[in-house]
């Protein structure tokens, strides 16, 4: 006969937690999943993306885990860097190394949310724009630009780059 008795109360869900960001979990499955297909490109750029991570968890006073939206923040970051590497290794006549810079970079922005069109931003500035010049009475102004900037960052999520973004809403402006 067996002697163990089963267990009181529910079983825990083995998944993750509801409050767990997805992202995270997803870079550490595909990480698995880079050692398993013995990806060097993949499994490097993937470690560096997680340490990345980890580092923004620890910094500051206490350490806490990041939502999906710091996650990508820092992946967003990584892949800044790397398109900043692969520029330098250009001027300096390294193309192996820029080309592997890209290499990493394209790994990151797969994580990515799609990038928004000309169009697309042009909208949400204009919107921006709109919205401002509703609250003040009468158009913004180039005093009103760190305003509109981070309205429009805000409204585009990580989908458009700051300098992206920064320059629409001078043209905008202007």
């Amino acid at each position: 006969m067996n002697d163990i008795a089963p267990a009181a109360g529910p079983v825990p869900d083995a998944g993750p937690p509801a409050d767990r960001p997805e992202l995270k979990a997803r870079i550490r499955a595909d990480l698995t999943a880079a050692m398993k297909a013995r990806d060097p490109l993949t499994l490097g750029t993937l470690r560096m993306a997680l340490a990345a991570i980890q580092k923004e968890e620890v910094a500051g006073d206490a350490a806490r885990e990041l939502t999906d939206a710091e996650v990508l923040a820092a992946l967003a970051r990584e892949v800044k860097k790397r398109k900043e590497s692969a520029e330098a290794f250009d001027g300096a006549g390294r193309t192996e190394l820029a080309d592997k810079e890209r290499a990493e970079s394209a790994v990151l922005t797969a994580y990515l949310p799609s990038q928004l069109s000309g169009a697309e931003l042009t909208a949400l500035v204009d919107e921006a724009v709109q919205e401002a010049g509703a609250v003040s009475g009468s158009a913004p102004t180039m005093k009103q630009l760190g305003g509109l900037i981070k309205s429009v960052q805000t409204k585009a999520a990580g989908r458009a780059d700051g300098a992206r973004i920064a320059a629409a809403v001078r043209s905008a402006l202007t």
